[in-house]
């Protein structure tokens, strides 16, 4: 099965596809304080929820960036219904494989570290695109707990491929970033990201009987909702990172 169809599948009813909520959202939108026209990146951007919320805010101009092409469509559709004017451009591709033609005030990859295999190599990343004195923002895990063997193995995770939340901010100031602020996600947060996540597979199966693929999307929302109540919910958590890049070089 195409796995951007079962991601378009679990995630119909996210408004952000990541453990936050939409009023933590707005609290960041408004930390932020951008001026207008203020040049943003997002990689891996979904929906475009929180580029959106900046354009509506801030009348920024941007780019967002997904390999998702359902994820691509909704987020033209977003921009097109709720701020029609606005300067974003959606591009269908390969994070790792955007080129940008200028520098960003704001650079963000939020819940999607894979693209730069891991969090500093994300920090790395959006430092080398984003121009000096501006804000970097991310999404990363982090071990709440040291993880069971067996939640490791089930979610085919190694322990060094995650730090603790302090780790996640060291890292930031490792690679000489100033951190700014962090919002961490609550059990709520988390609730709502995972149970929306059947909710919605459950509908798709009853709305969707004679798809092929239906047997698989089942079962494998079905396996991560034990791996999520036996170990993730009390293992596994997550939080926005935001920092400040120099204004000049050390």
């Amino acid at each position: 099965m195409d796995i951007w169809k079962f991601y378009d599948v679990t995630h119909l009813y996210h408004e952000v596809c990541n453990p936050t909520s939409t009023g933590k959202l707005d609290e960041l939108v408004e930390l932020l304080g951008l001026n207008r026209g203020s040049a943003v990146l997002d990689i891996a951007c979904g929906k475009a929820e929180l580029l959106t919320r900046l354009a509506e805010r801030y009348e920024i101009s941007g780019v967002g960036v997904d390999i998702s092409p359902h994820c691509v469509k909704d987020a033209e559709r977003k921009l097109r219904e709720r701020v029609p004017r606005a300067q974003v451009q959606i591009l269908n591709t390969d994070g790792a494989d955007y080129r940008p033609d200028q520098l960003f005030d704001l650079t963000m990859c939020i819940g999607a570290s894979w693209v730069f295999k891991g969090h500093r190599g994300t920090l790395n990343a959006l430092k080398t695109m984003a121009k000096p004195d501006a804000l970097i923002l991310v999404g990363e895990p982090f071990w709440l707990k040291e993880p069971d063997d067996a939640y490791l193995a089930a979610e085919n995770l190694t322990r060094d491929m995650l730090g603790t939340h302090y780790d996640n901010v060291l890292v930031g100031e490792d690679e000489g970033l100033s951190p700014l602020y962090t919002i961490v996600s609550n059990q709520d947060d988390w609730d709502r990201y995972e149970t929306l996540q059947w909710y919605a597979a459950e509908k798709y199966a009853r709305d969707n009987p004679d798809d092929p693929d239906v047997s698989e999307i089942l079962t494998r929302v079905a396996r991560g909702r034990t791996n999520y109540l036996q170990w993730g919910r009390d293992t596994l958590g997550w939080a926005l990172y935001l920092f400040r890049k120099p204004s000049r070089a050390n």
